[in-house]
């Protein structure tokens, strides 16, 4: 039931920042677009970190400080990801064993091609079960 591809559900229209970008921007984007995860890319598309929702509401840095603090000092720059062509159980793997709740998609050279989340595969889950409802 899960072994479609993730290029299946994957977002490919990916909201993303560079590593200069300020917290105050990511805090916006966040607030306003409703998302938690956003991968961060070098100048040539390649995933080089991520920010949460989650990193900010950790952070003991005061809101008047977003704005001259860049991404690059608070993103995790050690990231899961996986291949389009990777399973959508592959994900959910991942998703459980390391409690994640997104993960960049990347091509074989490393630059971001989509996201999944775990409400992906959810919403992937509920309409095979549930096909009638949407």
């Amino acid at each position: 039931m899960m072994n479609k591809p993730l290029s299946s559900i994957m977002t490919t229209q990916v909201v993303s920042a560079s590593p200069d970008e300020k917290l105050s921007t990511i805090r916006d984007i966040f607030l306003n677009k409703r998302f938690h995860h956003i991968p961060i890319t070098d100048e040539q598309g390649k995933l080089v970190g991520i920010v949460t929702s989650y990193d900010l509401m950790k952070l003991n840095i005061p809101l008047s400080e977003y704005d001259q603090t860049p991404v690059k000092e608070v993103m995790t720059t050690k990231v899961a990801s996986l291949r389009p062509e990777e399973l959508i159980g592959g994900a959910a793997r991942v998703f459980l064993e390391n409690l994640f709740h997104g993960l960049p998609i990347v091509d074989d050279d490393g630059k971001l091609v989509g996201i999944v989340t775990s409400h992906d595969v959810l919403e992937y889950l509920y309409k095979k079960e549930y096909k009638d409802d949407f």
